[in-house]
C-alpha cells in the first residue's frame, strides 16, 4: 500500500465521520467519475451524464442526455427521486404561456445530495447539510440575496426564479423532471431527511395552501369555529381542506363535480360535500345546497381553488354578510370573472384576499403541517394516485390533463 492509498482511506474515514463530501472537505471541485462519502455507509459515484425531460414542443417531451457540469464552491448536485406534476407544468405542456420552450420542467421535486461545493454548510433554515441528505428547493433570489426564511411575507415566489421554470442554458439540469438536478449557488434549499418520499413530493403544492391560509387569517374572519367552504377539489383544494382540518377548523364543506375527489375530501377532513352536478338549475339552487350542507347557514369564509372564472363568480353567493374569501385558483391568466360589485361585495361587506404561491417561511411551516397531518391520521400522501417513470413523462402529463386520479408524480432513480 503506497502513500496515495493511505491518504485516500484517511479521507474516506474522515468524511464518513463528519457526514461531508470528501472532495468538498479538502476544498476541491468534484471531478467527473469521482466518488462521494456522506453519512456513514453512504457512497455516491458522480455521474458524467444526466437524462433530462425537455419540453421541445407543445404536448411533447424528449429525454435528452447532457454532461454533468463541474461543481462550483457553492453548488450542489442532487440525485432526483421524484417530482409531482403541477397544473403549471400542464399549462406549459399544453400552451407554453411563459414562452419557455425548450425547457426542463418540474418544480415539485426532491432527491438526495450526492455532491457539494466546499462552501455549502447549512440549508436555508440554518440546518446542517451533508452528502446523503434528502432535500427540496424553493426559490432563487438573484435580485435580493438578503431575503431569508425569517422575512415574513417580504417576498413571495412571484419575484424569484424557480427550478423547473428556468430558461434553458449551458447547464441544462434545471428542472426536477430529470435524474439529476444542478443547484446553483444562491438558491434556497431545505434539508427534509426526516420526511418520507411521498410527503416530500407534496411539500411544494402544500406550501401554496399554507400560504393561502395565512393570507385568509389576515382578515380576522377565519377561526376555529368558522364555517368554511372550499370550492374545487383538485390537489390544491384537497390540500386546502387538509391544512384547515390540521389547524383545527371543524366545519368544512367541499364543492366539486367529481365524486372521487369529493370522497377523498371527506377523508382529508371535509364534514360534508356538495356535487354541483346535482344542482342543474343554476347558482341559486347550488347555493341552497351549500347552505343545507352547513345546516341552513352560509359560509363564514370561502377558498376558491378551481382556476375557473365562472366558479369565482359563484362562490360569493356561498358566503354570508361580513364573511371572507381567499382566491388562490388563478396561477396563470384564466380569463375574466363576472361579479356584481353591489350584491357580491359591497352590500355583503365581503373581505377578499388573493394568494399566489408562497414565501420561504411558508415552506418551513409546510414541513410541520405535513408531519402533523400524518400524525392525526389524514391520508395526505394518498393524494398521489399515479406514478410514472421519467421515460413516460408524456403519459404523466396527459394523465394530469385528463384529470384521471388525483396527484400525478414522476419517479426517478427508484
Amino acid at each position: 500500500m503506497d502513500q496515495s492509498n493511505i491518504e485516500e482511506i484517511v479521507r474516506q474515514v474522515l468524511a464518513s465521520m463528519q457526514g461531508r463530501d470528501l472532495n468538498a472537505s479538502y476544498g476541491q471541485t468534484p471531478a467527473a467519475g469521482a466518488s462521494y462519502a456522506g453519512a456513514p455507509g453512504a457512497s455516491y459515484p458522480l455521474p458524467t451524464k444526466a437524462h433530462v425531460a425537455v419540453l421541445t414542443q407543445l404536448g411533447h417531451f424528449d429525454i435528452r442526455e447532457y454532461p454533468v457540469p463541474a461543481l462550483g464552491d457553492g453548488d450542489i448536485l442532487v440525485k432526483v427521486e421524484g417530482c409531482g406534476v403541477c397544473g403549471t407544468d400542464a399549462h406549459e405542456y399544453k400552451r407554453d404561456p411563459f414562452s419557455l420552450i425548450p425547457v426542463a420542467l418540474g418544480h415539485e421535486g426532491t432527491g438526495t445530495i450526492i455532491a457539494m461545493g466546499k462552501n455549502v454548510k447549512k440549508d436555508s433554515a440554518g440546518k446542517d447539510l451533508h452528502v446523503g441528505d434528502k432535500v427540496v428547493t424553493c426559490m432563487i433570489f438573484h435580485d435580493d440575496p438578503e431575503i431569508t426564511v425569517y422575512d415574513l411575507n417580504k417576498q413571495n415566489v412571484g419575484g424569484a426564479d424557480v427550478y423547473g421554470l428556468l430558461p434553458d442554458d449551458d447547464i441544462h439540469l434545471n428542472g426536477w423532471f430529470s435524474d439529476y438536478l444542478f443547484i446553483r449557488e444562491g438558491s434556497t434549499i431545505f434539508n427534509v431527511s426526516d420526511m418520507d418520499l411521498d410527503s416530500r413530493i407534496l411539500i411544494e403544492p402544500a406550501a401554496v395552501l399554507v400560504h393561502a391560509v395565512e393570507r385568509a387569517k389576515s382578515t380576522g374572519i377565519l377561526r376555529f369555529a368558522s364555517r368554511v367552504v372550499v370550492q374545487g377539489c383538485g390537489p390544491i383544494g384537497l390540500l386546502c381542506i387538509a391544512v384547515l382540518r390540521t389547524m383545527g377548523v371543524n366545519q368544512i364543506v367541499a364543492v366539486d363535480g367529481n365524486m372521487q375527489r369529493l370522497e377523498f375530501a371527506k377523508r382529508l377532513g371535509a364534514d360534508a360535500t356538495v356535487n354541483f352536478a346535482d344542482y342543474p338549475n343554476g347558482i341559486e339552487q347550488l347555493t341552497e345546497g351549500v347552505k343545507n350542507a352547513f345546516g341552513g347557514y352560509l359560509a363564514d369564509f370561502g377558498f376558491q381553488c378551481t382556476g375557473n372564472p365562472k366558479a369565482h363568480s359563484n362562490i360569493y353567493k356561498f358566503i354570508r354578510n361580513g364573511g371572507g374569501l381567499c382566491e388562490l385558483g388563478f396561477f396563470v391568466n384564466g380569463g375574466d370573472a363576472t361579479i356584481n360589485p353591489h350584491f357580491d361585495m359591497c352590500s355583503k361587506e365581503i373581505t377578499l384576499v388573493g394568494s399566489w404561491v408562497y414565501t420561504l417561511r411558508d415552506y418551513v411551516n409546510t414541513f410541520a403541517f405535513l408531519k402533523r397531518a400524518k400524525a392525526i391520521g389524514l391520508p395526505v400522501t394518498e393524494l398521489i394516485t399515479h406514478k410514472f417513470p421519467l421515460d413516460q413523462i408524456n403519459e404523466a402529463l396527459d394523465t394530469n390533463l385528463a384529470q384521471k386520479g388525483l396527484k400525478i408524480a414522476v419517479m426517478v432513480n427508484q
